[in-house]
């Protein structure tokens, strides 16, 4: 079964909403294991198992600033769970769904502004290609006598020398980009899109379900909160 860019982006926003409603590291397990099962059904956990470790250590980081800020063991691990629910379910959206098929969502359904929308997917198109690059420059530079060795001056030294290859490099595209979308007329107002992402019956209905269950899930949330009051 597959969903159109508009039922995952509605998906996005009403995980991230519950993400922040929630207060208790036992709540945003919950949610995080079903973004878990729903990964594993669809089939995603097993070919991005490497993306999904490395935002555990990027939320893991953030949870290690907010205790050294805090010093509240409970609010560290709500704020690494938190964020880790919410750039799962994002991870979700970009590795299911095409980025020309993302562009005509925004545009089209969720009324956008084109070039908006374009800066947006463009910056997504690229990371992958951005990895790859920084990849290839250090493995070129590996072949030179290049090593990280040493104390942490030095290995900022010796990464300049994957920095410098790389910034050029997104210069020349960057100039490569412009000129292709100036002469693509990227600046008229009248767009036109191959593909079509209209939401079907199947759409409404998971929209309908979550957000009933979204609704339902703030509004035990909020009898809890007040009673506890």
């Amino acid at each position: 079964m597959k969903f159109v860019p508009l039922t995952k982006i509605w998906a996005t926003i009403f995980v991230s909403i519950l993400a922040i409603a929630m207060k208790t590291p036992e709540l945003l397990l919950a949610l995080f294991g079903v973004e878990l099962l729903v990964m594993l059904i669809g089939g995603i956990l097993l070919r991005q198992w490497k993306a999904l470790f490395a935002l555990i250590g990027f939320s893991a980081f953030l949870g290690i600033v907010q205790y050294l800020g805090s010093w509240s063991v409970d609010s560290a691990i709500v704020t690494a769970l938190r964020m880790l629910t919410m750039t799962t379910i994002f991870m979700m959206l970009i590795v299911t769904t095409k980025t020309q098929d993302l562009t005509v969502a925004l545009v089209q359904q969720c009324r956008i502004p084109y070039a908006y929308a374009f800066m947006f997917t463009a910056a997504l198109r690229f990371v992958p290609d951005f990895l790859r690059e920084s990849k290839a420059v250090q493995e070129a530079q590996a072949c030179r006598g290049m090593s990280l060795e040493g104390n942490w001056l030095t290995k900022i030294k010796s990464y300049m020398t994957v920095i410098q290859p790389l910034m050029l490099k997104s210069l020349s595209r960057s100039e490569t980009m412009a000129l292709s979308l100036e002469l693509r007329g990227f600046g008229n107002q009248q767009h036109t899109f191959m593909r079509k992402v209209s939401l079907q019956a199947v759409d409404y209905v998971a929209v309908l379900v979550m957000l009933g269950a979204t609704l339902v899930t703030l509004y035990t949330l909020w009898g809890v909160t007040s009673s506890a009051i």
